[in-house]
């Protein structure tokens, strides 16, 4: 076994995890918050359970931006970001680099503190928002993956 199958294994490892996670937040965590607490503990709730898998992801985020980088130079493929037919490249990169400000700077710096101010004026409001982001970023992160396979296997879409 080489060192870019290792590499490649952990990446995919790493996206399975943090997107998975992501997935599981979005359609299973948020629509059960909202049906089963009374909308002042929502906020709560939510933080609990999603601040447990917050510090996986940053593992999961390191992890996946570590072996996309070595990957980048082992095969030394940093022209593709300067072709836009490996446009899912530049959406990988774009993607990480998102939830790595997400997790490393907004969150710990200003996001949960935003987050608590809100919910106590307008806790559904708050929580639309978060489920609204979610949205987005899981939406985002499934093209960029649909993207991603489809264009390592040849598919470069134009």
């Amino acid at each position: 076994m080489d060192d870019l199958a290792i590499a490649r294994a952990l990446h995919v490892l790493a996206i399975v995890h943090w997107i998975g996670g992501v997935a599981m937040v979005t359609w299973v965590i948020l629509p059960a918050v909202a049906r089963l607490a009374e909308p002042g503990r929502r906020l709560d709730l939510f933080e609990a359970v999603e601040g447990r898998f917050g510090r996986q992801a940053r593992w999961s985020v390191t992890i996946a931006g570590a072996t996309g980088l070595y990957l980048t130079h082992r095969l030394d493929a940093w022209d593709r970001f300067l072709d836009p037919a490996y446009w899912w490249m530049h959406a990988m990169l774009a993607l990480w680099a998102v939830f790595t400000v997400i997790l490393f700077v907004a969150e710990p710096l200003f996001l949960h503190d935003w987050f608590r101010r809100e919910a106590r004026v307008a806790p559904e409001r708050i929580m639309r928002r978060v489920q609204r982001a979610h949205h987005v970023l899981l939406t985002l992160a499934l093209v960029t993956i649909a993207g991603a396979v489809l264009g390592a296997h040849g598919a470069l879409l134009w």
